[in-house]
């Protein structure tokens, strides 16, 4: 694993760098292999992707995308900002290729891959949408002509319609409260975390935020950046984008 340039911008304060750590790992033990797959299924099906093509996980995590990834012979790396979960994955496979970097600056060279993939809301987390679509198009940057890339982003319209305030449950023998709001005009989402407190300890505290955007916004965002997006998708199983849909998964071709 390589450490970033980019990543000394970083400040530690952002809520993605406290967060991103083993607390997250245990407090989502829902987010499985199975779920995995049938992403990456939707992947390769449809960017009909072939043994060797180069394949770039985006925040890959724990790599659990990349495991199922391996079996259809492709050259994969992962990259991630969190060293925790960047350790979670070599543990779990100590053959994968790992970088350890900041999305908006990546450290590879243009034209290096036949696709690239942001699972499961990787996309969204800065203040500015500048930065964002900085992280576009580094992507294009990196992806051949006529390369995929494919983004798995939250329904901005589902979470306004269905958000759940406060909900309160127990993991690994832990009390964990989430709390949620709209920001900024219902521009964004952010939660706040609490986990332990029992006995009058002081829990410890994260946060997420991330940029609601719209349909419409993301496909001006990807087409300014020269990724076309030709393809829309609701699900992991390649169902219709609809309003309620449980996902918003875009698949865009470098233009």
């Amino acid at each position: 694993m390589s450490s970033p340039s980019a990543g000394d911008r970083v400040d530690d304060s952002l809520w993605y760098r406290r967060w991103f750590g083993e607390e997250y790992l245990q407090l989502y033990p829902h987010r499985d292999e199975a779920e995995a797959r049938e992403a990456v299924g939707l992947l390769v099906d449809e960017c009909g992707l072939v043994p060797g093509d180069s394949v770039l996980d985006l925040a890959c995590g724990a790599g659990r995308h990349l495991r199922s990834l391996r079996k259809w012979g492709l050259r994969l790396t992962g990259l991630d900002l969190s060293l925790s979960l960047l350790l979670n994955a070599k543990e779990a496979d100590p053959g994968e290729a790992l970088v350890r970097a900041d999305m908006r600056v990546l450290p590879f060279a243009p034209n290096h891959f036949t696709a690239v993939a942001s699972f499961f809301t990787s996309f969204g987390y800065f203040h500015s949408d500048d930065d964002d679509g900085q992280v576009l198009l580094e992507i294009r940057r990196v992806l051949q002509d006529r390369g995929y890339f494919l983004l798995d982003f939250l329904n901005s319209r589902r979470v306004v319609e269905t958000l759940s305030p406060r909900d309160e449950s127990e993991v690994a023998g832990r009390r964990v409260v989430q709390e949620r709001r709209l920001v900024d005009g219902a521009r964004a989402v952010e939660k706040t975390i609490c986990i332990g407190g029992e006995g009058g300890s002081k829990p410890e505290v994260f946060h997420e935020r991330v940029r609601l955007y719209s349909v419409t916004e993301l496909k001006t965002l990807l087409t300014n950046c020269r990724l076309t997006p030709e393809r829309w998708f609701g699900d992991y199983a390649g169902g219709p984008l609809t309003e309620l849909a449980p996902r918003v998964i875009a698949l865009a071709r470098a233009s």
